[in-house]
């Protein structure tokens, strides 16, 4: 009898609502049940046998939800307030390349678990595109995102947001911790153990978010985030506490190693020395080798061994590369000379994209992930030393934007430097514009290319952490995706500054026609000698025709000629003829007049690249063309011409243009 009312009392206080119980738990030494509660899993998320709470597996495309089994009363019933609570979890992100994943983990306090209807990809198998934001999700998360989404406004492809009801985050910042005074960046797909403090204060209405690597023991003193906000309006009374994760286009493992959660106090701290161990990398193909090996012992085994270091030896000589020491800190962005060779085909014709100034352009299909690529095989010569050009190189490829082109990494091997993009099926827009080509684009398709190209301008000149200088802004470096999306790529010449500091190029590079008259006479180039350019590309993807026609009798310069149209009141003449009457006449007339207007010979006259947009998107409108505009290409033109047959010797503009052109056009 007295076991039976002891069990019936040990029920009734189960019953109790958290409100009055303070919900408290701890998954300290693993989530396979010895901690407490199963947890609630779905997708494929997983607890492995180690108990490490596996929410992706090396997968694309894929998500994983876990949850804590049992609801959480998150409010008081007398008041709807909601309660104060923390949290403390730690996690790991693994994936094939270390600058490269997809798509991030995020804790979440949810009304149901697993999140029905939810996407993967970059809605985080959160929201979908319906909910994305709509107050009745009732939703609240704190999302590790590790790659960058415009239409969500993410700040960058490694950061830490404040989620309320959508993936627009209510508040973020660079994933990091502040060690004593000073900021320490964390990368989260690095594949080490970082440990997350989150923290509501329900009377405060404040919510804090901090985060160190495993190896902190203490919570550093000053958070990541912190905002000011009330959950109460956001949160039911009863909701479910868990983890959700998704993955992209990259093989990703997503890892929650231990899990802390306190409603109403501090959650318990996580002991390091007890969280279950991550898999070693190497373990899975020490175990392949052994189990493969033993049944090739004795006679088959000799005979394997003495042909393997034959063919060892061989294959070393062949795929031998430059590797120094300073070269190990970038890690999955160097590529093997081996797998490029491979992916190329042996870099044969049949997979020659074209040929540049600066070298050929070979399509491959990376053996590993399957990924469709275009490598770019250049001099090993250059302006700087190699670590300081390989530092940009690596500092470009975390560039994140739909209208560039994605910069993987690199490659060096005896005397060239190899450069590894992601595959454009389309190719580069220069072929879809002069010489008579077989297809050509129609009016729609090359304002929704120009719109592009001026956002990615915009993104390097003001958008990411640091300044970014193209240097060749041209038809033939904007390719062309599945979708004919123009994305602006061949950064061979691109320089970094920081925001607020002085560039200090000083060699003249780029393509003739191209070349601001400023940066002739100086060799300086700003974001002013971009705008340069791309006055120059809008006028050759309006027209047809490129910057300098040197086939007849005198050379033209087509922003003289646009500009003698609009001189005589009938600017729509210089289009592109093969537009036919398939064009809208106020878009048009309102790119080769931009085209001017960033054309002009003085720097401090011509637009940023945020006024640009603004043009182009009709938010503000164009000033009126004056006749100062059109005389930059012809100054640039005749500048550079005289510099360069001063050094070279005499000659005609034609010659001089051709002659230009093989040297410095780095175009397919």
């Amino acid at each position: 009898m007295f076991v039976k009312l002891y069990v019936l009392l040990v029920l009734l206080v189960s019953l109790v609502p958290a409100e009055a119980q303070d919900l408290n738990f701890i998954y300290n030494d693993g989530f396979n049940g010895r901690s407490g509660l199963n947890l609630s899993l779905d997708g494929i998320a997983e607890i492995t046998p180690k108990g490490l709470l596996k929410l992706t597996n090396d997968t694309k495309q894929k998500s994983g939800h876990a949850f804590y089994p049992n609801p959480v009363t998150f409010k008081n019933s007398e008041n709807d307030t909601a309660f104060s609570f923390s949290t403390i979890f730690a996690f790991a992100i693994r994936s094939e390349y270390t600058t490269l994943s997809g798509h991030g983990i995020a804790f979440v306090i949810a009304p149901t678990r697993g999140l029905p209807g939810a996407l993967g990809n970059q809605y985080l198998s959160l929201f979908n595109v319906s909910n994305n934001g709509n107050f009745t999700n009732h939703v609240f998360a704190v999302e590790l995102d590790t790659l960058q989404n415009p239409e969500f406004s993410d700040i960058n492809e490694n950061h830490v947001g404040i989620d309320i009801n959508g993936l627009r985050s209510v508040k973020a910042a660079p994933a990091g911790y502040f060690d004593s005074q000073y900021f320490k960046n964390l990368s989260l797909s690095s594949g080490k153990e970082m440990r997350v403090w989150v923290e509501y204060d329900g009377t405060k209405k404040q919510i804090e978010v901090t985060m160190a690597p495993i190896a902190v023991a203490t919570k550093p003193p000053t958070p990541l985030l912190s905002l000011k906000y009330d959950l109460s309006p956001i949160l039911n009374k009863v909701m479910y506490v868990g983890f959700s994760s998704s993955t992209g286009s990259f093989l990703t493992s997503h890892y929650v190693v231990g899990w802390s959660f306190r409603m109403n106090g501090q959650a318990q701290d996580l002991i390091a020395s007890k969280l279950p161990k991550l898999p070693s990398i190497a373990g899975k193909k020490r175990s392949m080798l052994f189990t493969f090996g033993v049944p090739l012992i004795s006679v088959s085994l000799v005979l394997l061994v003495v042909s393997g270091v034959l063919y060892v030896m061989r294959r070393k000589r062949k795929f031998s590369e430059v590797l120094e020491d300073w070269e190990l800190d970038y890690g999955p962005q160097r590529f093997k000379y081996k797998e490029l060779y491979i992916a190329t085909k042996g870099f044969r014709e049949k997979e020659l994209l074209g040929t540049g100034g600066f070298g050929k352009v070979y399509r491959g299909l990376l053996p590993s992930s399957k990924i469709e690529i275009a490598v770019k095989r250049v001099s090993h010569e250059s302006r700087q030393g190699m670590k300081e050009f390989v530092a940009e190189i690596v500092s470009i490829g975390r560039l994140r934007h739909r209208n560039l082109v994605q910069l993987l990494g690199y490659c060096r091997r005896k005397g060239e430097l190899l450069l590894v993009y992601d595959y454009m099926p389309n190719g580069s827009l220069d072929k879809y514009l002069f010489d008579q080509p077989e297809l050509t684009l129609n009016w729609s398709q090359r304002f929704k290319v120009i719109k592009g190209v001026a956002s990615g301008l915009l993104y390097l000149h003001e958008e990411w952490e640091q300044v970014v200088i193209h240097r060749d802004v041209k038809a033939s470096n904007v390719l062309l995706d599945g979708e004919f999306n123009g994305r602006l790529g061949d950064f061979g010449l691109a320089r970094l500054y920081d925001h607020g500091t002085d560039p200090q190029t000083t060699h003249i590079v780029g393509t003739l026609g191209y070349l601001a008259p400023e940066h002739t006479r100086t060799g300086r180039a700003t974001t002013r000698t971009d705008v340069f350019a791309f006055g120059a590309f809008l006028l050759e993807v309006a027209c047809g025709k490129r910057p300098i026609n040197t086939q007849g009798p005198e050379d033209v310069i087509l922003v003289d000629w646009v500009f003698s149209c609009w001189n005589r009141s009938n600017i729509l003449e210089a289009r592109d003829q093969s537009f036919g009457t398939d064009f809208v006449a106020e878009e048009v007339e309102l790119v080769l007049k931009l085209g001017l207007l960033c054309s002009h010979s003085e720097p401090a006259a011509r637009p940023s690249m945020r006024q640009v947009v603004q043009y182009l998107a009709g938010d503000v409108a164009l000033p009126e063309v004056t006749s100062g505009l059109a005389v930059g290409h012809r100054e640039a033109f005749d500048d550079y011409a005289m510099s360069y047959q001063s050094s070279f010797g005499k000659g005609s503009l034609q010659s001089t243009y051709i002659a230009e052109s093989a040297l410095l056009s780095g175009g397919r």
